[in-house]
């Protein structure tokens, strides 16, 4: 285990990591993987993507920060956007997050998580109907609005996933404003959950204590929590929390969970707070980084890697240009790929093929050994 660290600066000042984040743009030549794995370029492109999901029918929708969602269908780009929305693509701005509804074969529902320019700058949640590549008459919906935002333009979060219980779940940076991570009066260093139509759950955690928007709050004390992931059969919840100056966190997701932004960083023995289950610091070398952006559980319905895969949750940090595995059994972490830089989101497909998505294109892995 790392040493623990139980305080840290508050001031943001100088030493805030993610400050163009969402800036870099690199085109991969390709990762370096072990024996028996393969890799191919799905799509390229792209113009400043942030995140992708799948649909049943195979295809890839993903975002791209300047407000264009776009379709990779067959392995091919839609020349058109799926829809198009107006937002403000400034530092970590932009439209940043999606999520495709448990039951889009029947109802075509979208979910994308954006900056919204109009009557404040704010983020919102907003639902699409699809009608085939495009989007259905009357098909877009704005389901929930979040905490108008002050001028710092780091920390909007933008991680959005459906969990086993078919709630939606959202992930909220704090505003550059570490304090808000720890007050229930604002949506804003949060995981949320809401109801599929932008309603609050009233099963909540803090439900009660709340009034408001801010039933919607689900656990609090995060600071950056730009993806998370949820593991099949299981329901488990891991949250990438992306770190200032030091650590870079993997947390347990919990309901009702204080996490410890900002009065804590990295590990921590503060009864107060829930200690992450993994961290990693920063730096250069192949198991340190700058920001942690992509995390995706290996339970696909068809299993193409070797069994020691299975069960084991891939992370991916954004300047290191590796992704690596973490075993929750034996809490360690072992090498998986190096040369995949600018990753921003990972994804599994019910095939058994690992995704993951760069600031500009699209890449797959697959597994052709014995």
């Amino acid at each position: 285990m790392l040493p623990i660290k139980s305080s840290r600066r508050l001031s943001h000042s100088g030493s805030v990591i993610l400050n163009g984040l969402l800036l870099m743009s690199v085109t991969a030549p390709g990762a370096r993987l072990p024996a028996g794995f393969t890799e191919s370029l799905v799509a390229t492109g792209l113009n400043s993507a942030t995140a992708m999901a799948f649909s049943p029918d195979g295809r890839i929708f993903l975002c791209q920060q300047t407000g264009e969602v776009r379709i990779i269908k067959n392995g091919v780009l839609v020349p058109h956007p799926f829809v198009r929305v107006q937002t403000q693509p400034l530092g970590e701005r932009g439209l940043l997050g999606i999520a495709v509804h448990p039951q889009f074969a029947t109802n075509g529902w979208i979910y994308i998580y954006y900056t919204a320019i109009t009557p404040t700058v704010h983020n919102r949640i907003t639902r699409f109907t699809a009608s085939g590549d495009q989007l259905a008459p009357n098909g877009a919906k704005n389901i929930f609005e979040l905490d108008n935002l002050t001028a710092a333009t780091n920390h909007n979060g933008g991680g959005l996933r459906f969990g086993p219980d078919g709630k939606l779940y959202v992930g909220v940076g704090e505003n550059a404003n570490g304090a808000n991570a720890q007050t229930l009066s604002n949506l804003l260093g949060k995981m949320l959950r809401l109801n599929d139509d932008g309603t609050i759950p009233a099963d909540n955690p803090f439900f009660s204590q709340t009034s408001g928007r801010n039933r919607a709050i689900w656990a609090l004390g995060l600071r950056n929590p730009f993806t998370f992931a949820f593991q099949r059969g299981t329901g488990k919840l891991f949250i990438n929390d992306v770190g200032e100056s030091t650590w870079e966190e993997i947390d347990a997701g919990s309901a009702g969970a204080n996490y410890g932004w900002p009065l804590t960083e990295g590990e921590t023995r503060d009864p107060r707070f829930h200690s992450p289950i993994f961290v990693y610091g920063h730096g250069n070398s192949p198991s340190t980084g700058c920001a942690i952006t992509g995390g995706v559980f290996y339970n696909p319905i068809f299993v193409r890697f070797p069994r020691e895969y299975v069960d084991k949750y891939f992370f991916a940090d954004l300047c290191s240009g590796w992704i690596r595995r973490y075993d929750p059994v034996t809490d360690q972490a072992t090498p998986f790929a190096t040369g995949a830089w600018a990753v921003v989101d990972l994804r599994v497909a019910d095939g058994g093929r690992l995704y993951y998505l760069t600031r500009n294109a699209v890449w797959r892995i697959d597994y052709s050994g014995t």
